[in-house]
């Protein structure tokens, strides 16, 4: 079923109330057709002229007489009157649109040429997507595609070096059969005839390129008139572009390309004619993408500018330019040196501490114990024990000698609140303190080797009695400090 069978009967479906649209619908689907049914003749093939028919149009001649009539003319003209009224901008608006119609017409043949060329080297269509491409390495193909494939010079100014490769290799293990004459004949006709537009749309370019000061003053100046020639043609037209998105304008010109097993490392894919411009070019590799949408973005203010015909002078597009400039210059500057501050002074100032019992309680309990205390000292010209043997310069200080005192945490002494006592108490505290004739082993725990026997100086050794001196004491404890015991001795006045 061809595709003027299945449209015919969608608009059977809807109906059959058909109005004028419809029946000029149905004009067009019968025209469509008769083309389709000529193409697929059972006697032979038509011509590539029955499908694609700008080539040989009076639309295309008479733009191009044009174009040579003003580009042998002056150079730079003074218009006068509104800008649309002008000759030459219309002209140039209309050569641009014929770009349009350049490219679909080359897609149109370059849907003829693979259905014929299919049956030669079906694989062809899948190794080279382009069209413009896939005409021109028909044709250099021909028949003869082993041989061709493997030493031809023409292929190496078309295609890649790796794509070569491939084709090489799969032209060997194709399943196609050669063509007749006819056909062959068919498919060289449709090439030159892709050739022939190709070259008609390149010169069309080159007008519009000269001319871009005059039609788009402020985006020639962001990107250049090559690049913005481009974007108009793959556009439509300046009033198609002032419509788009950045998001849009910055992948036109994007090609898809396949490398058929061969790394994707090198592909950039979203990048189009303006990744191209030679300000994203001057940008570093790792910062181009940034610069493509940066471009892509002014590039459509300055479009919707020129559409307007305003800023005529390029004014927008200088200052445009000198916007993406300095945010390329602000995204290059190196971060700033990190300087080594010293830690600020505290800013709490300092407070009153409490005092009294409470406060003196929380210090002991908090304080540092005896025993970190004495880990903590380490006498002098002594040589000290490490506390692990397979760790050098960790000792246990004073811990474990003979000045210990084996507690763990000892009476915190504070000197502010330690009480002071007079030189003559402390002597009669020491006195009282001293141990006459050695001392008991009843009341005290002293070992049972103590002896009673005593040296003196007048008889050498001598017995004495050790309780005799605690007893002196209790004794005048009684006398003394007694109860009950009253004044021995009154003064009376």
């Amino acid at each position: 079923m061809s595709l003027a069978d299945e449209l015919l009967a969608d608009l059977e479906e809807g109906g059959d109330a058909l109005g004028e649209t419809d029946s000029e619908a149905l004009n067009e689907l019968t025209e469509v057709e008769d083309v389709l049914m000529e193409t697929d003749m059972s006697k032979g093939r038509t011509s590539v002229r029955s499908v694609a028919k700008l080539r040989d149009s009076d639309q295309l001649k008479e733009i191009l007489s044009q174009i040579h009539k003003y580009q042998s003319g002056t150079k730079k003209r003074d218009v006068s009157g509104p800008v649309e009224a002008d000759p030459e901008y219309l002209l140039i608006v209309e050569a641009n649109n014929l770009t349009v119609e350049i490219d679909n017409e080359i897609n149109v043949i370059h849907k003829f040429t693979r259905d014929i060329y299919s049956k030669r080297f079906p694989e062809l269509e899948s190794l080279v997507p382009i069209p413009m491409d896939y005409c021109r390495t028909v044709k250099e193909l021909g028949n003869n595609i082993l041989e061709n494939s493997k030493s031809s010079e023409v292929l190496q100014e078309i295609l890649t070096p790796a794509t070569i490769m491939v084709v090489s290799v799969t032209a060997s293990t194709t399943q196609g059969s050669e063509l007749g004459e006819e056909d062959m004949a068919l498919v060289i006709e449709a090439c030159d005839m892709a050739v022939d537009l190709n070259n008609y749309k390149s010169e069309i370019f080159e007008y519009v390129e000269s001319r871009m000061s005059f039609i788009a003053p402020n985006l020639s100046i962001i990107v250049g008139a090559p690049i913005a020639a481009k974007l108009m043609g793959s556009a439509g037209g300046l009033t198609n572009l002032s419509k788009m998105p950045s998001c849009n304008i910055q992948v036109l010109g994007a090609q898809k390309r396949t490398l058929s097993g061969f790394s994707s490392t090198a592909i950039q894919p979203h990048t189009g004619y303006v990744f191209h411009s030679e300000i994203v070019q001057d940008t570093p590799a790792d910062l181009r993408k940034k610069a493509a949408r940066l471009v892509a973005a002014k590039c459509t203010l300055a479009a919707r500018v020129d559409s307007f015909h305003e800023s005529l002078d390029g004014t927008v597009g200088d200052n445009l330019k000198a916007e993406i400039m300095q945010k390329l210059d602000k995204l290059q500057e190196p971060p700033p040196v990190k300087q080594v501050k010293p830690l600020a002074p505290p800013i709490d100032s300092q407070r009153k501490k409490r005092g009294g019992r409470r406060a003196r309680k929380m210090k002991e309990r908090l304080g540092l114990t005896e025993m970190r205390r004495q880990a903590n000292r380490m006498n002098f010209a002594e040589i000290e024990e490490d506390a692990y043997q397979d760790d050098l310069g960790f000792s246990l200080g004073t811990l474990g000698g003979k000045t210990a005192s084996g507690r763990v945490r000892g009476p915190a002494v504070d000197s502010k609140t330690k009480a002071r006592i007079s030189k003559t108490l402390q002597q009669k505290l020491s006195k009282q303190n001293n141990v006459w004739g050695g001392s008991t082993t009843v009341k005290k725990q002293i070992a049972g080797t103590a002896s009673s026997v005593a040296f003196t100086p007048l008889q050498g050794l001598e017995i004495v009695n050790p309780q005799a001196a605690e007893k002196r004491v209790q004794e005048a404890n009684q006398k003394y400090f007694s109860s009950t015991a009253s004044f021995l001795k009154l003064k009376q006045k």
